[in-house]
């Protein structure tokens, strides 16, 4: 794993790989669906990416007027997530399920690819962690 890692890292950061959603098309393919979205005054293109080892899932990236990619991470391709925090096992849920929760706080991780976002359920309190859009553990607080 860390042999591939270290190839793949050096691939990405070489001055000869594509950039923008040109980089995940070399990768990954041409995506499975884009469209215009606004955020805030800017329209955006944002990009879709069936993943085989996530069916259920989509990659996302946002990109801005320039094709630079502005957020990349996986998002549900049919909203039915988690329902309780008892579901809300690693790997299992992604950012936008946390809506069926109610009104949610989000900030940014540590690193590009890092996500929290505290929320209430059954009276308590939670942070859940992301990685790439990707839940990875939920403690009270």
């Amino acid at each position: 794993m860390r042999g591939v890692n270290a190839r793949w890292q050096r691939i990405v950061r070489s001055r000869a790989f594509p950039q923008g959603v040109r980089r995940y098309e070399a990768v990954i393919g041409p995506p499975e669906e884009t469209r215009e979205r606004r955020v805030g005054d800017v329209s955006c293109r944002v990009a879709w990416w069936r993943l085989s080892l996530w069916p259920e899932l989509r990659f996302e990236t946002l990109l801005g007027p320039d094709g630079t990619v502005l957020h990349e991470w996986l998002v549900r391709a049919d909203g039915a997530g988690p329902r309780t925090v008892d579901e809300m096992v690693p790997w299992s849920c992604v950012v936008g399920d946390l809506d069926a929760f109610g009104p949610v706080e989000h900030f940014a991780g540590d690193a590009p690819s890092r996500w929290h976002v505290r929320f209430g359920a059954d009276g308590e309190t939670y942070v859940a962690h992301f990685v790439w859009g990707l839940l990875q553990d939920v403690v009270s607080g």
